[in-house]
């Protein structure tokens, strides 16, 4: 799949470039947030996520109908959006997410 990022400093976590005091994040997330995106981008469709039990792959609904998510860690998630353009799937990464943040 070909990752687009929605932000800046969603590109900027992911080739190692945080320099954003707005958004921190602990190198142990950054981390693995890297490697969750390596995974949607080695992926070849939505369904190669599935047997990755951990990334907790959903599709969102409600005011998030149109998102899916899989998780980074047990506190974080990451927002996406997948589409598709003839044979190749488009991934743009919406939001990195603490989920203890979100739900409150």
């Amino acid at each position: 799949m070909q990752i687009v990022f929605k932000q800046v400093y969603l590109s900027n976590l992911y080739h190692g470039m945080a320099s954003d005091k707005k958004h921190r994040f602990p190198p142990e997330v950054i981390k693995k947030y890297v490697k969750v995106v390596n995974v949607l981008k080695n992926a070849r469709s939505v369904e190669d996520l599935y047997p990755f039990h951990s990334l907790n792959y959903k599709k969102l609904s409600g005011d998030l109908a149109g998102i899916e998510s899989v998780r980074v860690n047990d506190k974080y998630r990451l927002e996406f959006r997948t589409e598709q353009s003839g044979e190749e799937f488009i991934v743009t990464v919406c939001n990195i997410l603490e989920l203890s943040n979100h739900y409150q």
